[in-house]
């Protein structure tokens, strides 16, 4: 039989993982009676861990939720995963001042053996300087995401009526995914550029969105694709390069090694004249495999690049 402690621990992370449980599956998880597991549960109590009985032919338990934050228990992966979680968002998530706060709180109650682990792992999150985003419209926009209501709001000092679907992140920004009901098409706005206004609108019925999910929708929107996480623009070319010297500047392109000295490339980009610009960064010849439409934007190009050597 496991030590009390790590039991205890053990019986929390089972009830945080489903709403109800048999109290005899509890006993089977954990190897022992149902009498210790009652013992237990009454243990978690007097910690302030808000535990119901549920009653019935079988009987169970369920975690409810408190108004008071109960002692937190860890166990060393869910320590180190959260150490990681908050050291990145201290650097890539806007909210980095209550992260840094958020895990020094952390470390202090934690025993000197995790505490010396979570010390030990240095993570440094390198991207761009972002606007900070402050907590308080986070969490305004996410209640309103939640609630299914209608949020209105500041964006670059115009005025927007949407319906909240999803609070995102992407490239270390915080973004609103939402239906915009004065201009009657799905839109992305910057969460640093919102200034809600109060009270929030009527509840809606959520609309479908375009491809499915809003990670497939997000991904396609800054790709210039609608609802499909594609590149609206893609072609094919042959460039006088090797497969390795070109592959780790194409991102999710396809490379082909056709020599020691030649290559072809399918990549994409939002627009035509944007693909030509991105496969010419390439200090090499290039044949262009098709589309015509590809052709056409390396002319354009050509015409533009000689203008601007005159």
């Amino acid at each position: 039989m496991p030590k009390t402690s790590g039991r205890l621990l053990s019986l929390l992370s089972l009830l945080q993982l489903r709403r109800d449980w048999p109290a005899q599956l509890l006993a089977d998880r954990l190897e022992v009676s149902a009498r210790t597991v009652r013992r237990d549960v009454d243990r978690l109590r007097e910690l302030g861990y808000p535990i119901q009985t549920i009653k019935g032919p079988d009987g169970g338990y369920r975690l409810g939720a408190g108004t008071e934050l109960p002692p937190l228990l860890f166990d060393d992966e869910q320590a180190v995963a959260l150490a990681v979680a908050l050291q990145t968002a201290i650097a890539s998530s806007g909210v980095g001042e209550a992260a840094a706060r958020a895990l020094s709180t952390i470390r202090q109650v934690m025993p000197a053996r995790l505490r010396n682990r979570i010390d030990a792992l240095q993570v440094t999150a390198v991207t761009e300087n972002h606007t900070p985003v402050d907590v308080k419209v986070i969490m305004a926009v996410s209640a309103a995401v939640r609630a299914r209501e209608v949020l209105r709001f500041d964006h670059r000092a115009q005025p927007r009526r949407v319906e909240p679907h999803n609070l995102v992140t992407w490239g270390s920004r915080w973004y609103l995914v939402a239906w915009d009901l004065d201009r009657d098409d799905w839109r992305i706005f910057r969460v640093d550029k919102i200034n809600p206004r109060t009270p929030t609108g009527p509840r809606f019925t959520p609309r479908e969105l375009p491809g499915g999910d809003v990670a497939t929708f997000v991904a396609g929107r800054f790709k210039g694709s609608e609802g499909i996480d594609a590149w609206p623009c893609r072609g094919e070319v042959i460039l006088d390069l090797p497969a390795d010297t070109v592959a780790g500047f194409v991102g999710n392109g396809v490379v082909e090694p056709l020599g020691p000295n030649r290559c072809r490339l399918v990549h994409g980009a939002w627009s035509w004249p944007g693909l030509a610009a991105t496969i010419g960064r390439f200090d090499a010849d290039i044949e262009v495999v098709g589309p015509p439409e590809l052709k056409d934007a390396f002319a354009l190009l050509a015409r533009r690049y000689a203008a601007a050597a005159r």
